[in-house]
């Protein structure tokens, strides 16, 4: 009887020990937050002059020259030739 109360008493004990940590990003290349930014892609690139990015941002238009090094936390927005936000992506 004395066993089943002490397993009663410190199985509680023993649970709070537990830790939870925090959940990794849904997808590890995502660390831009390009994914919740997906309902962008098809807007006019004007939509973008009335909003914030806490990144690093780049616009990227037609015949650019885009240099080549990445950085998973940086954004990329790609604009078409008729000024729609074809791409939203990391890089």
């Amino acid at each position: 009887m004395k066993h089943v109360l002490a397993a009663l008493c410190l199985g509680p004990l023993l649970l709070a020990g537990c830790v939870v940590t925090p959940a990794e990003p849904a997808d590890p290349v995502d660390l831009c937050g390009a994914s919740e930014l997906q309902y962008l892609v098809g807007q006019p690139g004007r939509v973008l002059d009335g909003m914030r990015f806490s990144q690093d941002l780049r616009i990227i238009q037609p015949g650019m020259a885009v240099t080549m090094d990445f950085k998973a936390d940086r954004l990329n927005i790609w604009l078409n030739d008729f000024d729609r936000i074809e791409q939203v992506t990391c890089g």
